[in-house]
C-alpha cells in the first residue's frame, strides 16, 4: 500500500490513490467501521483502467485516520432511543472531511461513490457541497428514514457484541458476520478472501469505539429524504436484493428521493462488494460519470 496523509481541519486522513492524477477523479467513501481497504485495491485499479484517478481514504475514527477516543462512544440504550448524550461528530462533519480532502489534493470536484454509511456521507456531500460532486453513485445505502432500509433482526446482535481481544477471535467474529450480511450462493466471496481483508484491517488497527461513534453519527443525522431532492448531480443508486444490513427498501427510497436517479437492483447481492459484480458496478460508475459530462458536450 502507498498510504499518504493529509491534514483536513482538525483531523488527519489516511488515503491512497490509483491511476493518473490528470484523469477525472473518483472519490470512494466507505461505510460504518470499515477501513478504506473495504474498496479492494484490484477494484480501485479496475476503475483507474477506465480512465479515472481513484482516491480511497479512511474515514475519521477508523483505520489510520484520526481517532476520537477522548469522546466516549454511545451505549446501546442511547442508540436504541436515538438520544445520544455526547456526539463526537455528525455525518455532515464526515462529508466536510471528504470535501476537505479534495481541497488538500487540489481537486475542485470529483465523481463520488459511497457504500453504506459512505453513501449517506456522499448524499450529504452532494447536498451541502453540490459544486464538489460531478456525479454520485450510492451503493447499499439509505435515506435515514426509520421506515426504510432497516436491518434484519439477525443483524442487530453484531452491533452490541464486544470486540474480541485476539486476532483469531476478530477473524472468527468477522467471518460470522460476513456469513450473515454478505452475498449468498453464487455471488459469495471465498472465506480466504474475507480472511485476508480482515487480517489486513487488524494489522492496520481496529477502533471498536470509533465504529460506535460513527453509528451515533448515523443515528443523530436523521431523515434526509426531503434534502435528497436538492441533489443535482447525475445519480445512480445500486442495491442488492439480499441485503440484510440495509434492506433494499432503503435503496429504492433513495432513488425515489433524488431527482432523475437511476436505480440498479442486483439480484442476489448482499451487503458487500462481491467480485462477480465488480464489472457491473464499474460500468455504472463510468455510465454515471458520462452523464455528468453530457451538458459539456452539448454546450460545445
Amino acid at each position: 500500500m502507498n498510504e499518504q496523509f493529509e491534514q483536513v481541519g482538525d483531523v488527519e486522513l489516511c488515503y491512497e490513490t490509483f491511476g493518473d492524477a490528470s484523469d477525472p477523479p473518483v472519490l470512494l467513501i466507505m461505510g460504518l467501521g470499515t477501513q478504506m481497504i473495504g474498496w479492494p485495491a484490484e477494484f480501485c485499479e479496475d476503475i483507474a483502467e477506465r480512465g479515472f484517478h481513484v482516491i480511497r481514504f479512511d474515514n475519521r475514527d477508523v483505520g489510520r485516520s484520526t481517532r476520537f477516543d477522548h469522546v466516549p462512544p454511545p451505549g446501546p440504550t442511547e442508540l436504541a432511543t436515538r438520544r445520544i448524550k455526547r456526539s463526537a461528530y455528525s455525518l455532515a462533519d464526515m462529508a466536510d472531511d471528504a470535501a476537505g480532502l479534495l481541497d488538500a489534493l487540489e481537486i475542485d470536484s470529483a465523481h463520488v461513490v459511497g457504500a453504506s454509511m459512505g453513501g449517506m456521507i456522499g448524499q450529504i456531500l452532494a447536498i451541502n457541497h453540490p459544486e464538489r460532486v460531478r456525479s454520485f453513485v450510492s451503493i447499499m445505502s439509505t435515506t435515514g428514514s426509520r421506515f426504510v432500509g432497516q436491518p434484519a433482526a439477525v443483524v442487530y446482535p453484531f452491533f452490541f457484541k464486544p470486540m474480541p481481544r485476539t486476532k483469531q477471535g476478530y477473524l472468527d467474529r468477522g467471518l460470522e458476520m460476513w456469513k450473515v450480511i454478505g452475498s449468498p450462493n453464487g455471488l459469495a466471496r471465498s472465506e480466504e478472501e474475507v480472511c485476508d481483508l480482515l487480517s489486513l484491517a487488524y494489522e492496520r488497527g481496529l477502533s471498536p469505539a470509533g465504529t460506535m461513534r460513527q453509528l451515533g453519527a448515523i443515528v443523530t443525522t436523521g431523515n434526509r429524504t426531503k434534502d435528497l431532492g436538492r441533489i443535482t448531480a447525475p445519480t445512480l443508486v445500486i442495491h442488492g436484493t439480499k441485503d440484510k444490513m440495509i434492506r433494499v427498501s432503503g435503496g429504492k427510497a433513495t432513488a425515489k428521493a433524488i431527482p432523475g436517479a437511476e436505480l440498479d437492483l442486483i439480484d442476489g447481492m448482499g451487503h458487500d462488494l462481491p467480485r462477480k459484480v465488480w464489472p457491473r458496478l464499474i460500468d455504472g460508475i463510468e455510465r454515471t460519470a458520462a452523464r455528468a459530462a453530457e451538458p459539456l458536450r452539448q454546450a460545445a
